[in-house]
């Protein structure tokens, strides 16, 4: 299974053509700025439409207009906001964790965690600050999942394995609000 992470993209969503192919797009959340339902839609609509066989998103602290969303009505089947829930694909299994909700709804059979929060210390820094969550690290690395995709520090970009996990920041935008950075690609099996 070939899987495009990105995120914090922040309204500029139709700025990123030419993505490359993948099984699976997740937007690990930050799609827009003020949080407004017009911002939302757009992005959803954007989203819906990408020729991509299954999409996944979580919420970033911009996202206000869905924090409290249990779930979202007429979503095609392929689909999957990942609001604190999981899913599976061709059996791997996938948990999105909603912007600052508890790591302890974490399952602890999980190949691949979508959270906006980066683990504290792990490709979290920017303009000088860790911006990761501490309990979110230790949980992540207590279930061991294969990978643990997210954003939010946007100079945090990049990738690191450890302890058998494969951590990756996949912020597009640098924190002038610039896209620099490309779409992360990695392959994953069962």
């Amino acid at each position: 299974m070939r899987i495009l992470q990105i995120s914090d993209t922040h309204n500029m969503h139709q700025q990123l053509t030419n993505m490359p192919a993948a099984d699976v797009i997740i937007h690990c959340g930050d799609f827009a700025d003020n949080g407004t339902e017009e911002e939302t839609l757009d992005f959803l609509n954007w989203f819906i439409e990408l020729p991509y066989p299954h999409k996944i998103f979580v919420t970033g602290n911009h996202d206000l207009c869905l924090w409290d969303a249990k779930g979202i009505e007429n979503l095609p089947e392929n689909v999957h906001f990942l609001q604190d829930c999981g899913c599976e694909i061709d059996g791997i299994k996938f948990f999105g964790l909603a912007y600052n909700h508890p790591e302890a709804l974490i399952p602890d059979y999980t190949d691949i965690v979508v959270t906006h929060e980066p683990p504290v210390m792990i490709l979290d820094e920017s303009n000088g600050v860790n911006w990761g969550n501490a309990p979110l690290r230790n949980r992540v690395q207590e279930i061991k999942p294969k990978y643990h995709l997210f954003g939010h520090a946007h100079d945090g970009y990049g990738t690191d394995k450890q302890e058998g996990i494969v951590f990756s920041n996949g912020a597009i935008l640098d924190d002038r609000y610039n896209i620099i950075n490309k779409p992360h690609i990695f392959e994953i099996t069962k």
